[in-house]
């Protein structure tokens, strides 16, 4: 299976959504490498990146479904780094 490097990208609006989030990228641990959160406070939105090593489908469905979350917003940039191997090595 292929694995990718990707980052998404999440901006949240709505505080309410944000114990859903974090159950999404719980139940996606496995292939999360990292997070940063950041909050401004000045605009009222939490700006959080996720770097995650996963097969392609697995990032695109843990994007559309934070994207779904009412009041986030989440975008994806994909690296043209490849693995064969599920766990990343080659």
């Amino acid at each position: 299976m292929e694995s990718r490097v990707a980052v998404i990208g999440i901006v949240v609006e709505n505080k309410d959504a944000v114990t859903e989030l974090n159950e999404l990228l719980h139940e996606y641990g496995e292939w999360i490498i990292g997070r940063m959160g950041i909050p401004y406070a000045k605009r009222g939105v939490n700006v959080i990146s996720v770097a995650i090593d996963a097969p392609q489908d697995v990032i695109s469905a843990l994007s559309g479904k934070v994207g779904r979350l009412e009041g986030v917003s989440a975008k994806t940039a994909y690296s043209n780094v490849v693995s064969k191997d599920q766990d990343g090595s080659d």
